[in-house]
């Protein structure tokens, strides 16, 4: 089958595209707003996007006539936190994700627990393993979204998530987003060493 992006509806085109990139982490984002009030949103348009300075990328629909309320709070104060989402969280994460009216916090009807950052003003989610508290490097639009790269300013790490000092996966055990209402939580984690190759010559080393 031969699927033409031009030919379909932009909500098969989303349909696709979220079913055919899998899995994609998912961005827990905690923001505050200008007046101090929270909100909480998943979003698994997610990704790192450079380390030197530390960026991340988080996409955001774009809804002109109203914005939402994550991107409009990020707008505001230039500020936020990426909560990982594991596998013990994941059903709070996905309560989040009602359209809930703006006056409500997604913290209560998720039950999870706002936390003070360090670096930043909005809460991190007590809950979650690992936050990245980010403040707003640049916004950018692109077709019906905004990309949001933020520069991480901070990475809370828990403690039992850590081997050696390094995150273990297994530990962090991220749940990754599927198509429609599918979640992958992590399973075998499988090591590949790639091989060390010669520029110059092709050669493989060692």
């Amino acid at each position: 089958m031969i699927l033409d992006p031009a030919q379909l509806p932009p909500n098969d085109v989303y349909r696709v595209l979220i079913s055919a990139v899998v899995p994609r982490p998912i961005a827990l984002v905690s923001t505050r707003a200008a007046d101090g009030s929270l909100n909480l949103a998943p979003f698994s348009y997610f990704n790192a996007l450079a380390s030197k300075p530390p960026l991340i990328g988080v996409s955001i629909n774009d809804r002109a006539d109203d914005p939402k309320d994550t991107l409009r709070n990020i707008r505001e104060t230039g500020e936020f936190v990426v909560n990982v989402v594991n596998r013990a969280i994941m059903e709070p994460m996905v309560r989040t994700a009602g359209d809930w009216p703006r006056s409500v916090s997604e913290f209560g009807p998720s039950g999870l627990t706002p936390r003070a950052s360090v670096k930043v003003g909005p809460p991190s989610v007590a809950e979650s393993p690992l936050q990245l508290e980010c403040r707003l490097h640049r916004e950018i639009p692109l077709g019906n979204c905004f990309l949001i790269v933020g520069e991480v300013v901070l990475v809370n790490v828990a403690d039992e998530v850590l081997v050696e000092g390094r995150i273990d996966p297994a530990r962090l055990d991220a749940v990754g987003r599927l198509g429609g209402e599918l979640y992958a939580p992590l399973g075998d984690v499988v090591k590949v060493v790639r091989p060390k190759v010669s520029r110059a010559t092709g050669e493989v080393e060692g």
